[in-house]
């Protein structure tokens, strides 16, 4: 089987596409009452939320002399960085491989294919690291064997966080104040690229990050997830620790009621991502009466049909949306004992860095 894909006519006028989502004011019960909060719809854009960051990456590479014209870009995905980077790749005229893993729901693997995109899936995860570090060692053997391959390593790539300039804008155009900002967070682009702008608007502003149960990246102990698109088996790079004012980590069944209140009362929805980042903002909306809150709804819910609107797939996995916590149990340092509902924590450091807490790691 050849390793490479076909390289795709460069189709520039696509770049007209990226960005312009609408900004929807959300006040479904999520899952009481709340004041509402402003969510920008990232998965109505063309390649979804993470074109901007793909589009991004590919022209800094470019640009650098990294990544030579109608060159094959080498990537993991667990899918939505997948169709980000199948876009870029037709308006900038670039073959792509990805590497996903068998979890990867069918429709996107049809869709990826249907882009052009050639797509090789690991069947077993890494002992350490699961999922995501079989994928990426998968990727470095691919780029080894590929001539001129370029890996643009969407965690640690500053210009994956670049490419989330314009969503910034586009939230300053739209509101006339801002006071705190809800992020899922999973490489770490988006909430870092828009950090910076939004605070130069408005200085005060806090940032809650919503990571996975399971997830290591705020320094929890990573295990099995059921949730993709957000959290991670690893610490990106891109993640800014120190612009983060607290994190909170959202279990399954807390994400698949809320897209099922969204999906019924909004009818607005989406996926883990946007499930976990939704119900944050309803908190934190409803904790700071008067606050104008906002949020980013990083996908729509077509890729999860199968999983978080499937009821055989939430009893499979032992979801009861009816069972999922109404408000998050405060822990105070991330080395907390382990918990699998949703929690929240404001002491924010980068686990590669900072000391351990005194008391250790559980």
């Amino acid at each position: 089987m050849t390793l490479t894909a076909v390289r795709p006519t460069a189709r520039p006028e696509l770049l007209t596409l990226l960005g312009g989502t609408p900004l929807v004011r959300v006040t479904t019960d999520l899952p009481g009452p709340h004041p509402g909060f402003w969510a920008k719809l990232e998965g109505l854009a063309a390649g979804g939320m993470k074109a901007r960051a793909a589009v991004s990456m590919l022209l800094g590479a470019r640009a650098r002399g990294e990544l030579p014209p109608g060159a094959t870009v080498v990537e993991s995905t667990s899918g939505t960085l997948g169709i980000g980077l199948a876009f870029a790749g037709q308006a900038l005229g670039h073959p792509v491989v990805l590497v996903g893993d068998t979890e990867l729901e069918p429709s996107i693997r049809q869709l990826l294919r249907a882009h052009g995109v050639r797509l090789e899936l690991v069947d077993r995860p890494a002992p350490l690291g699961g999922w995501q570090v079989a994928r990426l060692d998968r990727v470095r053997e691919l780029t080894a064997l590929l001539p001129g391959a370029y890996w643009p390593d969407q965690y640690n790539n500053p210009d994956n966080t670049a490419g989330y300039a314009s969503l910034a804008a586009e939230l300053i155009a739209r509101l006339d104040h801002l006071d705190v900002l809800v992020c899922s967070v999973g490489t770490g682009g988006h909430s870092a690229g828009i950090i910076g702008p939004l605070r130069r608007r408005w200085p005060a502003l806090r940032l809650i990050g919503v990571d996975a149960t399971g997830s290591a990246i705020f320094g929890r102990r990573a295990r099995p997830r059921v949730m993709r698109g957000l959290g991670s088996s690893i610490h990106p790079r891109n993640v800014a620790y120190g612009a983060f004012d607290e994190v909170h980590w959202v279990g399954p069944a807390e994400a698949v009621d809320s897209c099922r209140r969204l999906a019924l009362g909004s009818f607005v929805s989406g996926g883990w991502s946007t499930g976990a980042a939704a119900r944050v903002a309803a908190w934190a909306a409803r904790v700071s009466p008067g606050a104008v809150v906002a949020t980013v709804f990083p996908d729509g819910p077509h890729r999860y049909l199968g999983t978080v609107y499937d009821d055989d797939f939430t009893e499979a996995h032992g979801l009861d949306p009816a069972a999922a916590a109404t408000h998050p149990v405060r822990i105070p340092h991330p080395h907390a004992a382990e918990t699998t509902g949703w929690m929240r924590c404001d002491r924010v450091h980068d686990p590669l860095k900072a000391p351990p807490h005194p008391e250790g790691n559980p």
